[in-house]
C-alpha cells in the first residue's frame, strides 16, 4: 500500500500553533489569526502588525503576531491621525476664510 503525507485533495492544511512554523506565510498567518487574508494585510499595512516582504511575499514571525494581539491597539498614523482633529476648533472658520482671502478667492458663492 502507497504511504500517504496525510493531505488529501480539498483538506486545509492545519493552521494549529503547534503545526505551523516560526515564520509563517501571509496565508498561514490569516489561518493563524482566524481571518481572510485581505484582513491579515489590513492588519499589516494600517494596524501596525510586524511583518517582512520576501520578494512578493510576506514573511511574519508566529511570535510577532502573539505579541501583536496581547499588545494595546496602536493609534492612528499619518495624515489619518489628523483627521477630524480641528473640527471643534472655534477658530477653524475664521482661519479657512482668512486663508481663502489671502489666496483671493471667495469662501462662498455670495462672496
Amino acid at each position: 500500500m502507497p504511504q500517504t503525507t496525510g493531505k488529501s485533495k480539498g483538506t486545509k492544511p492545519s493552521t494549529t500553533p503547534a503545526a505551523l512554523p516560526e515564520i509563517l506565510t501571509l496565508a498561514e498567518a490569516a489561518g493563524y489569526l482566524r481571518v481572510t487574508q485581505a484582513e491579515a494585510l489590513n492588519f499589516i499595512e494600517n494596524q501596525g502588525l510586524p511583518a517582512r516582504k520576501a520578494g512578493t511575499d510576506w514573511r511574519i514571525l508566529k511570535q510577532a503576531i502573539d505579541d501583536w494581539l496581547a499588545s494595546a491597539p496602536r493609534p492612528a498614523q499619518g495624515i489619518w491621525a489628523s483627521v477630524g482633529a480641528f473640527k471643534d476648533d472655534p477658530d477653524l472658520e475664521e482661519i479657512v476664510k482668512e486663508a481663502y482671502r489671502r489666496r483671493g478667492r471667495k469662501v462662498t458663492e455670495d462672496d
